[in-house]
């Protein structure tokens, strides 16, 4: 996709793979959700985000906090820290474990991406840390 903004791709394994897709259409975004991925594309602004990780859905929809419950900066500023975490640990695969900071999240802070990719974003980072006993930018996992 030219000139992507956004691309987030991260996955430990891929598990049930299949063809059926579930579309679910506004005008400005497409959400796609295929077993345990979740895949949001924008076309005006030109960025794709994609999640695959197991059990990621299932916890969306019965450990994390409802849509509406952040606010909108609220999200882009914890989103903002956690990024610029991740990303960091990505950088240095000697130091940190390579299977689980594969690729860099491409956020880029100037860009306004709406409410939906920045809580789908908060909360992947979120699951991740809980799912992986990470801490990034002052979060400390619940057991």
């Amino acid at each position: 996709m030219k000139n992507s903004i956004l691309i987030m791709l991260l996955s430990l394994f891929i598990f049930s793979c299949t063809s059926n897709k579930n579309i679910v259409s506004n005008p400005k975004i497409n959400e796609t959700k295929t077993s345990d991925t979740i895949r949001i594309t924008n076309k005006d602004l030109e960025y794709e985000v994609i999640i695959i990780e197991p059990g990621f859905n299932t916890w969306l929809a019965t450990q994390a906090q409802p849509r509406g419950f952040y606010s909108e900066s609220y999200l882009e500023n914890k989103n903002r820290f956690y990024v610029s975490e991740y990303n960091n640990r990505v950088m240095q695969p000697f130091k940190y474990n390579s299977n689980l900071y594969e690729n860099q999240i491409n956020y880029n802070f100037n860009v306004h991406y709406g409410y939906e990719v920045n809580y789908l974003i908060y909360n992947y980072l979120i699951f991740f840390q809980q799912t992986y006993k990470q801490k990034l930018a002052g979060y400390v996992p619940r057991n």
